[in-house]
């Protein structure tokens, strides 16, 4: 009997939740600790930032992940992207990507860090087979960036892990900057005058109510919508059509052909009727949405059940309901609850 046919089943009948989106994107944060404390994620002066964080123990194990994945990928996901906290952290990541790029179905599987560590590791995930990487990096002034990261980055070793991915065979990263009006807004055109003319794409994101203890303020958002006009008029651009529903960045080019640059703009302009992902926390909670106030524990079925599929049959189940809209709702009575920390979500 072949245990895999909800493979063959999900490649004729994509599994569709109740907006008739698809499942097709899954992030899984592969440790909830990071070596930085940003203020938009996990604020030194937050329980999580003093450093309250699982007990290793309560990890999924890499082969409880590549488990996990392969059933995802038994319900239509093609692409992966493990995360967060600083996912470089886990131990032995390499060998995790190498287990995963194995999995049939699998096309594409992509990491965001904050950079500090591929000077160590940036061969070794490329030999294991990872095939994308974005680096998080909010600003080049280095006291802007030692404000934002509560004390802990520091620019030249961002710079540096850059440089290895790209000798590594990472030609083309994504670079993802989360902008905080009067915080790092002044420094956004040097940012991408310095990536300009190369394969990395910025990526412009509009400050995120994600979780509650980064003190969020519509106030303190900048819409990208002025960025697109300020850009423009110093280096005129235009945008790239894409008929990719679920794709999250608005993109633009360079009319002179010097690169694109990204808007992802969840406060002003929310994309929730093409979300095609989905999320699992590093202690095997499944969340619809990075906006999430609840999710489902997998971990019984991924830790002790003996049939596969009944894995498979539950994540089914969950995303069949999946009802979550919260970027288009966000302010209505009832939809701005506690949420999940973005340090568990991994953004």
């Amino acid at each position: 009997m072949d245990m895999r046919l909800p493979l063959k089943f999900a490649e004729t009948v994509p599994l569709k939740d109740r907006h008739h989106r698809s499942l097709q994107e899954l992030r899984v944060s592969v440790i909830d600790r990071c070596n930085f404390r940003c203020t938009y994620c996990m604020p030194a002066d937050s329980l999580q930032g003093r450093g309250v964080f699982l007990p290793l123990e309560k990890l999924l194990t890499d082969h409880e992940i590549v488990d996990l994945v392969r059933s995802f990928v038994g319900l239509g996901v093609k692409k992966l992207r493990l995360t967060g906290g600083e996912p470089l952290i886990r131990p032995g990541l390499p060998a995790l990507v190498e287990q995963l790029a194995g999995i049939e179905g699998l096309n594409d599987i992509a990491l965001t860090t904050n950079g500090v560590m591929l000077t160590r590791l940036a061969d070794d995930l490329a030999e294991a087979g990872l095939n994308r990487i974005t680096v998080s990096l909010d600003t080049l002034d280095p006291d802007v960036l030692a404000r934002m990261s509560g004390g802990k980055a520091e620019l030249d070793q961002i710079l540096d892990g850059i440089s290895a991915a790209e000798s590594a065979g990472f030609d083309q990263l994504k670079i993802n900057t989360v902008v905080q009006k009067g915080v790092n807004d002044h420094t956004v055109i040097d940012l991408l005058g310095h990536f300009r003319g190369t394969p990395h794409r910025v990526r412009l994101i509009e400050f995120m109510d994600v979780g509650n203890s980064n003190h969020w303020s519509e106030n303190d958002v900048v819409p990208n919508a002025e960025w697109v006009d300020t850009i423009g008029k110093r280096w005129p651009i235009r945008r790239v059509n894409s008929d990719n529903l679920a794709e999250t960045a608005r993109r633009y080019e360079y009319i002179d052909g010097q690169g694109e640059i990204g808007f992802i703009s969840s406060i002003t302009q929310p994309f929730c009727g093409g979300c095609t992902r989905a999320r699992v926390t590093a202690d095997g909670i499944f969340y619809t949405c990075l906006f999430s106030n609840k999710g489902t524990n997998l971990m019984p079925l991924i830790r002790h059940s003996e049939n596969p599929l009944d894995l498979e049959r539950k994540l089914s189940a969950i995303w069949a309901q999946r009802n979550d809209r919260y970027s288009e709702e966000r302010g209505q009575p009832g939809h701005d609850q506690e949420k999940v920390e973005m340090y568990r979500l991994g953004g």
